[in-house]
């Protein structure tokens, strides 16, 4: 296969959706959704319901929304959600949500390049740890978090209630740098 055939793949941080995104953001989260449940729901909400949801993640100030995308059509994203300002013990620690690549885009890389994409983004910001939890039926999703060293550190039996059936969640994270040195009675 030669460069020009092989779809080009980026992502990154978005603040703001045009018109063409939202509808790409809609229609992934639409497909990823009916294959395996997308990122907490079941079944797939309206599209008005949907587009509500992606206007407000871009309203919350602690949540940052990476997206990928194949050929420049969205496939897949994740956020990293910051603690609230008064969440002074946590304040660098993050949670990593909402991370899916639609099934179409899947197997191309493009996981892989969001995950970097969002740990380079938050060493920048000087966060210390990523969090996750995951369906135990997300198997692909598992793996990536695997492949790229995070810490399974529990599994909640009751995680979620899906089709009739409940099914375990487990609990990810990921050290990316150490924690700051605190300072000393001379620096204060």
């Amino acid at each position: 296969m030669n460069d020009l055939s092989k779809p080009k793949i980026t992502a990154g941080l978005i603040t703001e959706l045009s018109p063409r995104d939202r509808d790409d953001l809609c229609d992934a989260t639409d497909a990823a959704i009916e294959l395996d449940g997308g990122f907490g729901w079941v079944d797939k909400p309206s599209r008005y319901i949907l587009e509500r949801y992606w206007q407000g993640v871009l309203a919350v100030p602690q949540r940052h929304l990476f997206v990928g995308r194949v050929d420049g059509t969205i496939a897949g994203t994740a956020q990293l959600v910051e603690n609230a300002p008064n969440n002074q013990a946590q304040a660098l620690n993050v949670e990593l949500t909402t991370f899916f690549v639609a099934p179409w885009a899947r197997g191309q890389g493009l996981g892989q390049l969001l995950i970097d994409t969002l740990e380079a983004a938050a060493r920048e910001k000087n966060l210390c740890v990523i969090s996750l939890n995951v369906r135990e039926t997300q198997f692909g999703a598992i793996q990536l978090f695997k492949k790229n060293n995070y810490t399974h550190f529990g599994t909640h039996p009751l995680y979620a209630y899906v089709h009739g059936e409940t099914v375990p969640g487990h609990y990810f994270c990921k050290q990316l740098q150490d924690w700051p040195q605190p300072k000393t009675p001379q620096e204060k």
